[in-house]
């Protein structure tokens, strides 16, 4: 009864990070580029009473033996890298990855980030950069007399600027993909960290290779699912309380033969 005790409270606190998991989904089910993630668990070690296929009376084994369980653990969140919804805000400075691929922003201390959120926006030196101001590596300018901008499919920013009849290309957006894109480390603001999970990132012109197409003019949007998620979080409460009630019940047994008497 002792061992029920933790291997319920095992339970109990696995159930918790997977509503930690659930609530951070269900809380950026707005967030453009986002991807949700789901957390998996294993079983713990076996106290193994009577091993399976020892011999038994006479030429007899034993067909499957006595092995009790100490409860579960988490053991990785893995994100989930689905296409995310479409949706069409007609911003020039929008852009989606139809397919594979991540944008290559710059951060403040020179690293390269990684991210799939395409709501960028043009900062005091006309430069492409997030909301929180990190440039497009590499670095893309829009001239300040530029009066419209196109994003090609391939990534070529080209410009209308007065007296010019035909555009002028300004900069290339490239993309990376990686081998293993879920083992990115996710640092916050929509950005990924490249890691020794996820390999080393490979370059690309989008649309060739195996690369995804940008599109302008659109948003990837968050690939959480409200209702999925809203389940998930009902059947984790579920096994929670079901959990509680399995320590709760061999706290009772104990009392039970602690009152035994002589």
């Amino acid at each position: 009864m002792i061992r029920s005790l933790w291997t319920a409270a095992s339970g109990m606190q696995a159930q918790a990070t997977n509503i930690d998991v659930i609530a951070n989904n269900l809380s950026n089910v707005s967030t453009a580029g986002f991807k949700r993630s789901r957390a998996e668990f294993q079983d713990l070690l076996y106290e193994t009473m009577r091993a399976p296929g020892v011999s038994a009376a006479g030429d007899n084994q034993v067909p499957t033996g006595i092995q009790i369980g100490h409860g579960t653990r988490t053991v990785a969140t893995h994100r989930l890298f689905i296409q995310g919804d479409f949706q069409h805000t007609e911003n020039e400075l929008d852009m989606a990855i139809e397919g594979e691929g991540f944008f290559q922003i710059t951060q403040s201390n020179g690293d390269i980030a990684y991210t799939r959120a395409g709501n960028f926006k043009i900062d005091s030196e006309g430069r492409i950069v997030t909301a929180d101001g990190y440039p497009l590596e590499p670095e893309v300018t829009i001239p300040t007399d530029a009066t419209a901008v196109s994003i090609a499919t391939d990534g070529t920013v080209s410009v209308q600027q007065p007296g010019q009849t035909q555009p002028v290309d300004v900069g290339n957006i490239q993309t990376v993909r990686f081998a293993n894109p879920a083992g990115l480390e996710a640092i916050g603001r929509n950005l990924f960290l490249e890691s020794d999970s996820s390999g080393t990132p490979t370059t690309g012109v989008p649309g060739e290779e195996g690369f995804g197409t940008i599109a302008q003019g659109y948003l990837e949007m968050s690939n959480v699912s409200v209702v999925d998620e809203m389940v998930n979080m009902i059947t984790a409460q579920r096994a929670y309380e079901i959990n509680s009630k399995a320590i709760q019940t061999a706290d009772e047994m104990l009392q039970t033969a602690n009152n035994l008497k002589r």
